[in-house]
């Protein structure tokens, strides 16, 4: 029995998109997660505990990842660990590494926006150029929120901007 995972992190670089011998599609890429700590001595904020998962994506799932999400992207994904082994091609020893196998990902809408369309069910492709992501102010109310504002002599108007 496996157990489920959250991860969220950022992509370390673009998730690479391959096909098996029997075309399933493969997606892997690396993400990375940290804690942020903050040094009461100098009041400095830093990185702790920093992770590097490798995960897997298969099929529809792999394809929509890699035409979707790319490096840097804070992500939030969920899947679970699995234990992959091989044997190495040069040494001709066993080898094993834990990796995430990824069921459901999407980006972080913390400080970012995402526009989302469906992917099309027959088969292959995205319909309408995909999903996008695009850094924000991390506040998407802000901008139209600052309008209210002006418009109401400069101050901050009470009414919601909507």
């Amino acid at each position: 029995m496996s157990t489920t995972m959250t991860l969220t992190g950022r992509l370390t670089a673009p998730p690479e998109l391959r096909f098996s011998a029997q075309g399933m599609a493969v997606a892997a890429f690396t993400i990375v997660t940290s804690r942020r700590v903050k040094d009461p001595a100098n009041n400095e904020w830093s990185d702790a505990d920093t992770t590097y998962w490798d995960c897997k994506a298969f099929k529809q799932l792999a394809e929509n990842i890699c035409e979707s999400l790319d490096k840097g992207m804070e992500v939030i994904a969920v899947g679970r660990a699995v234990q992959e082994s091989w044997e190495d091609k040069q040494t001709g020893g066993k080898r094993s590494k834990i990796s995430v196998r990824i069921d459901s990902i999407g980006p972080s809408l913390r400080s970012a926006t995402a526009k989302v369309t469906k992917a099309s069910s027959s088969g292959g492709g995205r319909q309408g150029g995909g999903q996008q992501q695009s850094a924000g102010s991390g506040d998407p109310w802000g901008a139209a929120a600052q309008q209210a504002g002006q418009a109401a002599g400069g101050g901050w108007d009470e009414a919601p901007p909507f």
